[in-house]
C-alpha cells in the first residue's frame, strides 16, 4: 500500500480523514528533522547541566522540585511512562489508536519537543508493521495532556505493555520482535514528550467529527425522502429565502435538497391546490437547522486541524531563542469546546430527524399515509416501536450533549488545578453517531415505505435510486416481522456513506471543511 508523507504544520482534515480510514502507512516529512535534532541536542546538553529544567532533571508534577542526577535520567523517563499506564476502562478502537500515533508524530514533528529523530521513526515503523498498542479509553481529564492513555501507546515502544500484531494480543516486546522492530530506551524528557499532550482527546474528536460529517450529509438525503414521503412543499428551499439570511451552511443544505427532489412527480402531483398553508418546521426548517450543524462542525473541524498540527507537550524547547520554557499547550480546553459543539450537532441533527419520523407514523400530520405505515393497521403495528426506538434515541443524544468543558476537578495535589474533560467528552461521540446512524437509519426505513404508498407516482430519480438500494438488503414491510434487523442494515447504510453514493450526491452535496 502506498503511504503518504506528512508535512509537520500544514497537515489537512482530508489527511487525517484518510489516516482514520485506512492502514496506509505515514511518514514525517524529511524535512523536519534538522529542527527535530536541533531541539534534541539542546535537551541532551541542558541534562548535562546543573540548571533545573522541568522533565529534563527534574521530577513532574508537584515533585518538580526534585532534582535528577544525569546518570538517573532514562531511570526517570521509564518509571514515568510505567507510573502513568493507570488507564482503565474499553479498548480504544483501532482506528482511534492510529490515529493518536499519528498526531503524535505531527505533535513531534515540529521540532519543539526535544526527542530523538529515532523516537519518531519506531513509531512510523509501528504503524507500517501494524504494531498497534492496547490503550484504554478511560484515565485522562485533558490536562496535563492525555497522560495515562499516552503512556500505554509509549509502553510498547519501551517493551512493556500490551500490543496487538498479526492479529494476536501480545506482550509489548514480543510485538515488537516479531515485527522486526527493537524497544527504545528513553532519552531525557523523551518520555514527558510522549505522554504529555492533547493526541488521546484529539483522535476521538476528530473520529467523532469524521463519522458526524458522514451522518450530515447522510441526513439531507433522508430528509429528502420524507419531505416526499409526506408530501412536503419544496417553497421553503428556494435560494432567494436563504440568500437573504446569508449562512453558508443554510444555503447549502436547501441547495443539496432541492437537488436531490428535483424531477420529482410526487412533488409536482400537490404543488397545485393543496390544502395546507404550510409545514411543520422538522420539514420546512431543514435547511435552517441541519444548515447550523454543518457550520459549527466546520467550526470544530479548524480548531480540530489547528490541534492536530500543534506541538503540545511541555516543557517546549524554543531552538532559536535557546531556551527550554514551560508552559500549558498540553491543556485541551480547544478539543473540549470542539467535542461539545460536535455534540451539540449531533444531537439537533437527531432530533430534527426524529420529528420527521413522528410525522410519517401520525396518521393525523401524514397526509394520508397508513397509520404507523402498516399496511393492514390494528392486526399489524408497522413502525411503531421503531418511532419510539428513535425517540429514545433522540433522548440519550441531548443528555450526551451536555458539555463535558464546563467541568473540572484538581489533580497532582492541586499542582493541575484546572482541566478540560476533553478526553470523555470527545468519546462520548462515538455513541452520539451511533445513536444518530439509527435514528437515521429509521428515518429511511420510514420514508422509503411513505414514498412507496404514493405509487403510481415516483419520487426524484436520486431518491429513487436510494430506495432501490435499501430494498437490495431490506425488504419492503407488507406484515409485521422481526424489525430490529432491518434497523441495523438501515443504520448501517447510512454511516457507511451508501446511502449517499447511492443518492450520486457525492457531488451534488459538496459540503466541503474550507470556512
Amino acid at each position: 500500500m502506498t503511504g503518504i508523507v506528512l508535512t509537520p504544520g500544514v497537515v489537512t482534515l482530508q489527511d487525517l480523514e484518510t489516516v482514520y480510514r485506512s492502514a496506509v502507512p505515514v511518514t514525517i516529512d524529511r524535512a523536519a528533522k534538522p529542527a527535530i535534532d536541533a531541539a534534541a541536542e539542546r535537551v541532551r546538553q541542558a541534562a548535562l547541566g546543573t540548571e533545573a529544567v522541568y522533565g529534563v532533571n527534574t521530577g513532574f508534577g508537584k515533585l518538580a522540585s526534585v532534582k535528577i542526577a544525569p546518570e538517573d535520567t532514562a531511570t526517570l523517563q521509564r518509571n514515568l511512562i510505567l507510573s502513568h499506564c493507570s488507564g482503565v476502562g474499553d479498548e480504544t478502537e483501532p482506528a482511534v489508536v492510529r490515529l493518536m500515533m499519528v498526531l503524535k508524530l505531527l505533535s513531534l514533528s515540529r521540532g519543539a519537543s526535544g526527542v530523538r529523530w529515532e523516537i519518531l521513526e519506531l513509531i512510523e515503523d509501528m504503524l507500517a508493521k501494524g504494531v498497534r498498542p492496547v490503550v484504554p479509553s478511560q484515565g485522562s481529564v485533558g490536562a496535563s495532556g492525555d497522560l495515562a492513555p499516552l503512556a500505554h501507546m509509549t509502553a510498547v515502544m519501551i517493551g512493556e505493555g500490551e500490543a496487538d500484531f498479526d492479529g494476536e494480543r501480545l506482550p509489548g516486546a514480543e510485538a515488537l520482535k516479531r515485527a522486526g522492530l527493537e524497544p527504545v530506551v528513553l532519552g531525557p524528557k523523551e518520555g514527558l514528550g510522549l505522554i504529555n499532550g492533547t493526541q488521546f482527546s484529539t483522535a476521538y474528536a476528530l473520529a467523532g467529527l469524521f463519522d458526524a460529517w458522514a451522518l450530515a450529509q447522510a441526513c439531507l438525503v433522508t430528509s429528502s425522502l420524507s419531505t416526499d414521503a409526506i408530501m412536503g412543499s419544496t417553497a421553503p428551499l428556494l435560494p432567494e429565502i436563504h440568500a437573504l439570511r446569508g449562512h453558508r451552511g443554510q444555503i447549502e443544505v436547501a441547495a443539496a435538497m432541492r437537488d436531490l427532489m428535483e424531477g420529482s412527480e410526487i412533488r409536482e402531483s400537490h404543488r397545485d391546490g393543496d390544502s395546507r398553508v404550510q409545514d411543520p418546521y422538522c420539514i420546512r426548517c431543514q435547511p435552517q437547522v441541519v444548515g447550523a450543524c454543518v457550520d459549527l462542525l466546520r467550526m470544530a473541524g479548524r480548531t480540530l486541524e489547528i490541534e492536530a498540527n500543534a506541538a503540545t507537550d511541555n516543557p517546549l524547547v524554543l531552538t532559536e531563542a535557546d531556551r527550554i520554557v514551560s508552559g500549558g499547550n498540553f491543556h485541551a480546553e480547544p478539543v473540549a469546546f470542539a467535542a461539545d459543539q460536535i455534540a451539540l450537532a449531533l444531537a439537533e441533527i437527531g432530533s430534527i430527524a426524529q420529528r420527521r419520523v413522528a410525522l410519517m407514523v401520525d396518521p393525523t400530520l401524514s397526509f394520508d399515509l397508513p397509520p404507523f405505515l402498516a399496511m393492514d393497521p390494528g392486526l399489524n403495528s408497522g413502525l411503531m416501536i421503531a418511532e419510539v426506538t428513535t425517540a429514545a434515541l433522540m433522548s440519550e443524544n441531548k443528555h450526551l450533549a451536555h458539555p463535558c468543558s464546563t467541568d473540572s476537578t484538581p489533580t497532582s495535589a492541586n499542582q493541575e488545578d484546572h482541566v478540560s474533560m476533553a478526553a470523555h467528552g470527545a468519546r462520548r461521540l462515538g455513541r452520539m453517531n451511533a445513536n444518530l446512524a439509527n435514528i437515521l437509519g429509521v428515518e429511511l426505513l420510514c420514508a422509503s415505505l411513505g414514498i412507496e404508498c404514493r405509487t403510481p407516482l415516483k419520487t426524484s430519480v436520486a431518491l429513487q435510486a436510494v430506495i432501490a438500494r435499501l430494498r437490495q438488503d431490506v425488504a419492503p414491510l407488507e406484515t409485521d416481522r422481526y424489525l430490529a434487523p432491518d434497523i441495523k442494515w438501515a443504520a448501517g447504510l447510512v454511516s457507511s456513506g451508501t446511502v449517499v453514493g447511492a443518492a450520486s450526491t457525492n457531488e451534488l452535496l459538496n459540503l466541503g471543511w474550507q470556512p
